[in-house]
């Protein structure tokens, strides 16, 4: 029997050009204007979908990387897409918006005060999306940069000074009583004398107490130190895995089990697998697309060798793709997983052109090689999820208009149909539609 499922959309370019490098680009939207993005929110609020997530890096890089992550607009420019969501607020009524936020980007009073500032103007709708990226720390300060697990750990302290200093106000503290012309009760407002590894502050917070929950907290990563924090701290985990029935089982129980031993219930952490679909009007039509991506040509391959470059900040593009790809090229600050991800099981001794090939590869969704296929076979996929006990998908794009209707204008009606997608909200904002099922 089917069951709702929560939708989200991953907005993987940031507060970015979007359209930059496709056709949709000639529509003429402004990426640094609100329009295209207020536009994007009103169809996603139309569809259904409890959350936008929208991916942040403060960072345009190395220095000797910057032209290879701004060249074709892959990893920059971004603006901060923490001032973009009052603009996403505005033009909706129930969506969450989930800016991406760096705890080493902003000191956490600074922080609690205008997140709770954004929690009250959204109608509790404010999600934050918490990375641990180091690499952009040269940015902030002269300190040394953190390794994986050291930068968890201060996320960590963190977010618990941030949630100290909004539960500051303790119950009763508010009153807000014309006839005895009281306001607040300062008596009943705690210092949160914060001495910490990595901060330092004292309370309580200048804003006022929520109503209807504090903000929701997402988190990606799939690191053992990364779950722990998701257990912890999370009401929305990202998740990347394999889409069969084991893996996906698998890395459910390794969140919930992370949030018990932290005294949580399983169910407190709903867990998003992200996908990026390419929805067809046929199978054929499918077809004809995986077939073709069995053999792209040099241009298709040049533009994965850009993307990759950008990702790793390693010059692909300059390379010969007929010969083995040394680990050499790569710097010491590439982390081992991305350059694993681009050789997968093929070796060090395979060419440039197999590790793109099997990248440009793509595969049908009927067979679960791929994700590629009709709006009827990805709710078949929705639907296999949720009889594992998924929670709900999150969708991978950009916040073109173009993306947006060519991937739900189909999809949409068919998940409504077969009793998968919400048809109404929840009051209460974000929290409350994410507990609604």
């Amino acid at each position: 029997m089917s069951r709702l499922q929560h939708f989200g959309w991953f907005l993987a370019r940031g507060f970015g050009p979007q359209g930059w490098g496709y056709p949709s680009l000639d529509w003429d939207y402004d990426w640094t204007r609100p329009e295209i993005y207020q536009e994007a929110a009103r169809t996603l609020e139309q569809a259904g979908f409890d959350l936008v997530i929208v991916e942040d890096s403060p960072s345009l890089g190395s220095a000797d990387t910057i032209d290879l992550r701004v060249r074709h607009a892959f990893g920059g420019p971004k603006h901060d897409p923490l001032l973009l969501a009052p603009y996403l607020f505005q033009a909706t009524r129930h969506l969450g918006v989930v800016p991406t936020v760096n705890p080493a980007a902003s000191l956490p009073y600074t922080s609690a005060r205008q997140f709770a500032t954004l929690q009250h103007l959204s109608g509790h709708r404010l999600g934050l999306n918490v990375v641990t990226d180091t690499g952009s720390a040269r940015h902030f300060s002269a300190a040394p940069q953190l390794g994986h697990d050291e930068a968890y750990d201060r996320a960590e302290e963190w977010l618990a000074g941030i949630r100290a200093l909004w539960r500051s106000w303790d119950e009763g503290a508010l009153v807000a009583d014309p006839a005895s012309g009281v306001y607040a009760d300062g008596t009943r407002m705690r210092p949160v004398q914060h001495r910490g590894a990595h901060y330092d502050f004292d309370g309580p917070l200048n804003a006022l107490p929520f109503t209807d929950g504090e903000p929701t907290i997402v988190s990606p990563g799939g690191s053992g130190r990364g779950l722990a924090f998701a257990g912890a701290n999370s009401d929305v985990q990202l998740a990347l895995a394999p889409l069969h029935e084991k893996a996906v089982r698998e890395y459910r129980q390794r969140v919930h089990d992370a949030a018990i031993a932290r005294g949580r219930r399983a169910e407190d952490v709903k867990i998003l697998f992200a996908i990026q679909p390419v929805i067809t009007a046929s199978a054929e039509e499918a077809d004809r697309i995986v077939a073709a991506s069995a053999r792209p040509d040099d241009a298709a391959l040049a533009q994965i060798a850009r993307k990759q470059s950008s990702d790793l900040e390693t010059d692909l593009t300059a390379l010969d793709l007929d010969r083995p790809l040394a680990p050499s090229v790569f710097g010491a600050h590439v982390s081992r997983g991305s350059i694993q991800r681009l050789i997968g099981d093929r070796g060090e001794d395979a060419p440039l052109r197999a590790h793109l090939t099997a990248l440009a590869r793509t595969g049908r969704l009927h067979d679960r090689s791929g994700f590629v296929g009709t709006a009827e076979e990805f709710a078949d996929l929705v639907e296999e999820l949720g009889e594992w006990g998924n929670d709900g998908v999150l969708l991978w794009g950009d916040f073109h208009p173009v993306t947006l209707h060519r991937t739900l204008d189909e999809l949409v009606p068919i998940l409504r149909r077969r009793g998968l997608l919400r048809r109404e909200y929840a009051d209460g904002g974000l929290q409350a539609n994410l507990q609604a099922f």
